[in-house]
């Protein structure tokens, strides 16, 4: 079955609407969506290495996109905001304490965009300010995925396709201890 998943994004992130998908995912992930755009923006840029660049600024921009509605939301409905950030397993209360005590610096470490975001806006950060952060280090994020990619695509790809099982378990790893850094750090 990871084979099947993995040979069907691989032929889906060669297509023509692999852009639009990326898009998308880009802008509902600075919102609301819980899966990072770089789980499609990697196969993407493998299945057109040519394009690496358009499609970091793709990702970028739409995700910076969704992430101002997510500030919006945070400014203008707070009670949305917090409900928002209930369902991710944060709370109001001690993001408002972290983000009286690191403000803008919180948008440049691994939370979640969405979080950041919409705990932004309920903070009432300058906007100028959040978006200015937030396209120095999403820009950079994505840009230096793609640029990896592009230079060693390849080799990167011939190593995830060998030991597919491999990657996808030491994904799970990390995306299992980053939740748990997560929760014990509120």
């Amino acid at each position: 079955m990871l084979r099947k998943t993995y040979d069907w994004v691989m032929g889906f992130a060669a297509s023509p609407r692999a852009p639009l998908a990326l898009g998308a995912i880009a802008f509902c992930e600075g919102l609301f969506f819980p899966i990072p755009p770089d789980v499609l923006l990697m196969p993407v840029v493998l299945g057109d290495r040519r394009r690496a660049l358009r499609y970091a600024l793709l990702t970028t921009v739409c995700s910076i996109a969704g992430g101002s509605c997510g500030y919006a939301v945070g400014f203008f409905l707070q009670p949305v905001g917090e409900w928002l950030l209930s369902l991710t397993g944060g709370s109001y209360a001690s993001f408002h304490a972290w983000y009286s005590q690191w403000g803008a610096l919180l948008i440049a470490v691994p939370i979640p965009y969405k979080i950041t975001a919409i705990a932004s806006g309920m903070a009432k950060l300058d906007f100028g300010l959040f978006i200015g952060v937030s396209i120095l280090v999403r820009g950079l994020r994505f840009s230096l995925e793609a640029v990896l990619l592009k230079i060693y695509g390849e080799p990167i790809r011939a190593f995830v396709e060998k030991r597919l099982a491999l990657v996808a378990s030491a994904a799970a790893v990390v995306v299992v201890a980053l939740l748990m850094a997560l929760k014990f750090a509120h």
